[in-house]
């Protein structure tokens, strides 16, 4: 089978995955009205190409936190790989080590974050941090994430509570037995409680605030990136916080449904930070004209979060290779039909602002 765009990689997984797994990834909150959103508004905007501009030489090349990958896009903390293919996030960190892109490794993933890096020693990866009630859970994540080779740590801050998804609750869905949430892997066993998604009930620190940034700081000399920023408000608190870059993030819209579509609040976001430090973006992105579009309203890069479940659904490995080489060949060919033949010639002049 020869797929040619990310929606023929998502009927497969819709079609080949248990209708539980398929409905845990798909699902958003609520009404699923952001998570709809995120994609449509997308398709909202227009470009305004250049012609005559001789791109006979593309370069995608780019860098986030002054390494450099190959394009602008990177992999999306998500949970519990394994339930798309036997190894998991094996298979993630080597596709996109192979593909010299970042892959934000999620606290809850079915292999340990030593293992991850194992299997991509020279791959790109950053860390997705919760901060625990257990404060020392998360800390001696930290310290495994510096000693395994980590580049950064991203805090999610849009998940005190898991939203409302009403397909898992209908499903009554389970980690199944025979995986496990790695990187606590005999911690919770005598926990008795009820558990959400393979950790036990009110795991997260409800009391967490902009002043634990500083907490997170002081155990690490890892740059800090914040994961779930949708306003002006809390961008400028990121900054006056010594936060190295912003991931502008509605959590595929899985949280709160209502708010904004990640393209949507990027320029605020922007603006906001005044180019002091980087700003990234997820939720939404279906196609290399999708990143063009987040580049030119200010995304350092992007990150794909359920493509890259659809690719490993796929053929592991090999299925997210193609989704990424998908990705970077739609990329590159949106490049030359705008006219910029490399990351700085992309900028908001690209963007019909009467339709934002």
């Amino acid at each position: 089978m020869s797929m040619v765009c990310l929606r023929e990689y998502e009927d497969y997984a819709r079609k080949h995955l248990p209708k539980a797994v398929w409905d845990f990834w798909a699902a958003g909150a609520d009404d699923c009205h952001t998570r709809e959103e995120n994609i449509l508004a997308f398709k909202r905007i227009r470009l305004r190409p250049r012609m005559l501009c001789d791109v006979s030489v593309i370069d995608t090349r780019t860098t986030v936190l002054g390494t450099e990958i190959s394009f602008p896009l990177g992999i999306a903390p998500s949970a519990f790989h394994c339930l798309a293919w036997h190894d998991g996030e094996l298979s993630t960190a080597r596709a996109s080590g192979a593909m010299n892109v970042c892959y934000i490794t999620s606290t809850n993933s079915t292999y340990s974050v030593e293992e991850i890096a194992d299997a991509a020693p020279n791959g790109l990866h950053w860390l997705q941090l919760y901060v625990f009630r257990e404060r020392k859970l998360s800390e001696q994540l930290v310290r495994r994430a510096e000693a395994a080779g980590y580049k950064a740590l991203v805090l999610t801050v849009d998940a005190p509570l898991v939203g409302k998804r009403r397909a898992d609750i209908r499903n009554n869905f389970q980690l199944p037995p025979h995986l496990k949430v790695k990187n606590f892997d005999g911690l919770f066993e005598e926990s008795n409680g009820s558990k959400e998604y393979g950790m036990p009930a009110n795991t997260f620190d409800l009391s967490v605030t902009w002043k634990d940034i500083h907490w997170l700081q002081s155990l690490t000399h890892l740059p800090i990136i914040i994961k779930g920023i949708l306003t002006k408000e809390d961008a400028e608190l990121a900054l006056k916080h010594g936060v190295h870059g912003i991931i502008v993030s509605n959590h595929g819209g899985r949280q709160l449904d209502g708010v904004s579509a990640t393209i949507d609040a990027l320029s605020e976001v922007v603006d906001a930070v005044q180019g002091k430090i980087e700003v990234y973006l997820d939720s939404g992105i279906r196609t290399g004209s999708d990143i063009l579009k987040a580049l030119a309203l200010g995304a350092k890069c992007v990150f794909i979060g359920r493509p890259a479940l659809w690719g490993l659904t796929y053929k592991g490995e090999e299925g997210l290779r193609e989704v990424l080489k998908m990705l970077r060949d739609e990329f590159h060919l949106s490049m030359a039909l705008a006219g910029c033949r490399n990351i700085s010639e992309i900028n908001k002049s690209l963007i019909h602002l009467s339709k934002l």
